[in-house]
């Protein structure tokens, strides 16, 4: 069976991004299901995978990372209103047999992902 995992590297420091937030939802006709919430460890992965066995299916999903409650928790300063708050990442898995791999390299000013193994 397929696995979806994640895990965050914060640019600005060049370390990992650990104590942060993570929701995932699966899209269903354009309506958010939460599925769970996990934190990242300090190695900046979830410790167990967000989805696997029976739960890790072919759909649309959506990973929000909280990471502007992180930066303000490293001692960043940011402003009352945050270039980026919440970086939100939708994809889909069509391959239930299939490891997927989301990681973030995320900045307070910026961010990319890309389908990792």
């Amino acid at each position: 069976m397929g696995r979806l995992t994640t895990h965050v590297l914060d640019t600005a420091k060049g370390q990992p991004g650990a104590g942060i937030e993570v929701l995932l939802y699966r899209i269903e006709e354009s309506t958010l299901h939460h599925v769970i919430t996990m934190t990242t460890n300090h190695d900046g992965r979830t410790n167990e995978p967000l989805l696997e066995g029976a739960d890790f299916q072919c759909g649309k999903y959506q990973l929000q990372f909280n990471t502007a409650d992180y930066f303000k928790k490293s001692g960043m300063t940011l402003s009352d209103i945050p270039f980026l708050d919440d970086v939100v990442i939708r994809f889909g898995i069509d391959d239930e047999n299939a490891h997927y791999h989301v990681p973030l390299l995320v900045s307070p000013f910026s961010f990319s992902t890309y389908r990792g193994s």
